[in-house]
């Protein structure tokens, strides 16, 4: 019989350890052969793997990811994605030759579905090289909600052409076709893709740094550039892919260059997950700002300025609703508003490190033959309020909060309605304090933030991200300002992750992401901690010691930029703002011209009250006039007829609950005017079956 090793366990002949005898003797092999074989395993051990749940794994030779995934569990290796060696992504097919941490990554990790992705934008690419073989393939990464891939097709190719395509990927799938990893030397590199005639990845090996690993994956008759991380083979990326649209790319997004197709796309490791993200980009279509804009008569764009925005009357209700909000919010929370200049001169940029670090996005001019730049930040022109009078340790923490207009030069191809603009209004506030007081200040700037957005019933989560490469400032400095951050965070017990490099070039700094109603994430709010500006400035002030310090200086916002918080606003609502955000409150809808006296009667009543309402007069039927108001989201209609007009009464249909039967005028006026001193949400009033 075989008697496993007391040690390893193992009884198929293969392994270290093995021996065969009769059944008499195992008791006895088992009380003395555990010394021998610890001793000889010990010493042929190289290597140990510490697993993400703090368990090891003892190999003497070197093995790769998917052989130590086999090792684990052989149901693990199938859902095997990648692996993250000591922290770092790395392909299945990487050999681990010496100790590390290792965690294996599937769909369910972000990495993991990253690298199933990637894999499905090889499939796509191998599919369009078999349908049109004189197509040029550029670049195709995996990006936050899938894929894509720039091409350069002889003939355009339309939405039409999509599922002739997604029909070959599903062929490609099916083949199982292996993908192969293998390096190349510069030269080599070249004469393949020269052979192929991919001109694109010809210019992508030539501006790689000499002495660089240049890395291959191939499948079947397809080989691509790329440095991966890949599944073991296309069977794996599954069935829950889709293409889901095409648009235009300039190549390497220099305008300059040659216009591309980006075909974009999505994979997921289930079908259920699919469906439910394309469940959200068709409530996304429908909840499209750019859309809703123009339908709800919020704003506009022009080609005689593009990026930048046009406010529309009811847009700047809107507009100027949040800022009001914005005001009571600062004031209550001790903070002064400021206005500072939208054009200041070169020197006070390149003293800021602006001119340096931002240039390219700022837009410039000459005057008395200086140069100028319009502002893209309001940071500097703070500074100098904070320097325009002596500052005593008594008059700090100061918080000065700014809705300053910036300007920052996107790309035309990046320009998107009001998410992406070249022109908008931030909520900056900058505080200047000294270092003691930094803890408390973030945290009471983190509990504003947390405010805002749960008055709009926002979720979010949190990012701490540190010293990016290209920055200024001492190790000291960085050291301190990113441990006051972490520090607040740990105060109010707020779960965080870090972005390692991610900081501003002059500070780190703490990010709110938020999440609307079908689920999309958006940064908006910062807080970012600086000791470069007020060294730069040589800012000072009087401490209880009578000698000169430097101030430490926060920023942050909470919306953004208006602009785009209220595109986000109008997607997360669906246009359907809550009654105080609406730009039109109650739309009073007398039934025919008899009752457009009393009507008037009801308008005049509630426009006393502050409520903003107005009547529709038209020669229309109520049934009509009624759909036209649901159709403009209005919150409230009031319907008003003999009767009401007899009874002093109105008819009540809201957006919320449907008809809410009649009400004296009094009283809705009161209850209105509550829910819209209140901020209340009211929720929609769902019918059973």
């Amino acid at each position: 019989i075989i008697v496993p090793c007391p040690v390893c366990e193992n009884t198929s002949g293969k392994g270290l350890f093995y021996f065969k005898m009769q059944k008499a003797f195992a008791s006895l092999a088992k009380t003395y052969r555990p010394l021998y074989h610890k001793k000889k395993y010990q010493e042929e051990k190289s290597m140990i793997i510490t697993l993400k749940d703090g368990s090891k794994k003892e190999y003497a030779q070197a093995m790769s990811i998917i052989d130590i995934a086999r090792d684990i569990s052989e149901g693990l290796a199938r859902v095997a994605c990648a692996g993250e060696v000591n922290g770092e992504t790395e392909d299945l097919r990487t050999v681990i030759d010496k100790d590390c941490e290792l965690n294996i990554l599937t769909a369910k990790d972000e990495a993991g579905l990253a690298a199933l992705r990637h894999t499905a934008s090889h499939v796509m690419a191998q599919a369009i090289k078999r349908l049109y073989p004189s197509a040029k393939l550029a670049i195709g990464p995996s990006i936050a909600d899938g894929f894509y891939y720039d091409i350069d097709f002889e003939t355009p190719i339309t939405a039409e052409d999509l599922e002739k395509i997604e029909a070959e990927m599903k062929k490609i799938i099916k083949e199982a076709l292996p993908l192969e990893r293998f390096t190349l030397p510069r030269e080599e590199a070249l004469a393949l893709m020269k052979e192929k005639e991919e001109p694109y990845k010809v210019e992508l090996i030539e501006d790689l740094p000499e002495g660089e690993e240049i890395s291959f994956y191939k499948q079947g008759e397809f080989t691509d550039l790329c440095a991966g991380p890949h599944l073991m083979n296309t069977k794996e990326v599954g069935k829950a892919y889709k293409l889901t649209s095409i648009a235009g790319a300039y190549w390497r997004g220099n305008e300059h260059n040659k216009m591309l197709t980006r075909i974009y796309a999505t994979a997921f490791a289930k079908k259920e997950e699919l469906e439910a993200y394309l469940t959200m980009i068709e409530e996304a279509k429908k909840r499209d700002h750019r859309k809703l804009g123009k339908e709800l008569g919020l704003f506009m764009m022009h080609e005689a300025g593009p990026g930048f925005p046009f406010f529309l009357p009811k847009g700047m209700v809107l507009k100027n609703t949040l800022l009001e909000y914005w005001r009571e919010i600062h004031k209550k929370a001790g903070y002064v508003e400021i206005s500072t200049p939208v054009i200041l001169n070169r020197s006070l940029w390149e003293t800021s490190g602006h001119w340096d670090h931002y240039k390219d996005s700022m837009y410039t001019t000459v005057i008395d033959d200086q140069d100028y730049a319009i502002k893209p930040m309001n940071c500097p022109g703070g500074v100098l309020v904070y320097a325009s009078e002596p500052r005593s340790y008594r008059d700090l923490p100061l918080r000065m909060g700014e809705l300053g207009l910036v300007h920052r030069h996107e790309k035309s191809g990046q320009l998107h309605g009001l998410m992406r603009v070249r022109c908008f209004t931030q909520d900056d506030a900058h505080i200047f304090m000294t270092p003691e007081q930094i803890k408390d200040e973030i945290k009471g700037v983190a509990q504003l933030i947390d405010s805002v957005y749960k008055l709009f019933g926002f979720k979010y989560h949190v990012e701490l991200s540190t010293r990016p490469e290209d920055s200024m400032g001492s190790d000291e400095d960085w050291e301190l300002a990113t441990e006051g951050l972490r520090g607040a965070l740990n105060d109010l017990g707020l779960d965080y992750v870090v972005n390692e490099g991610d900081g501003a070039f002059y500070g780190p700094k703490i990010d709110f992401h938020l999440t609307d109603s079908i689920g999309r994430t958006w940064q908006c709010g910062t807080i970012q901690l600086d000791m470069q500006l007020p060294q730069r400035f040589e800012l000072e002030y009087t401490g209880a010691d009578g000698e000169k310090h430097r101030p430490i200086m926060i920023h942050r916002v909470a919306f953004g930029s208006i602009e785009r918080f209220i595109g986000i606003l109008i997607e997360h609502f669906a246009g359907a703002f809550p009654t105080w955000l609406a730009p039109v409150q109650v739309k009073v809808l007398p039934i025919s011209d008899k009752h457009l006296e009393y009507g008037q009667k009801v308008l005049d009543t509630l426009n006393a009250a502050g409520i903003r309402a107005e009547i529709d007069t038209r020669a229309e039927k109520i049934g009509y006039k009624i759909r036209e108001a649901q159709m403009q989201k209005i919150p409230y209609m009031l319907v008003v007829g003999a009767k009401e007009e007899e009874e002093n009464l109105v008819s009540v249909r809201s957006r919320f609950a449907g008809d809410e039967g009649q009400k004296s005028l009094d009283e809705f006026v009161a209850s209105v005017t509550e829910e819209i001193a209140t901020r209340a949400r009211r929720e929609v009033v769902k019918e059973e079956n």
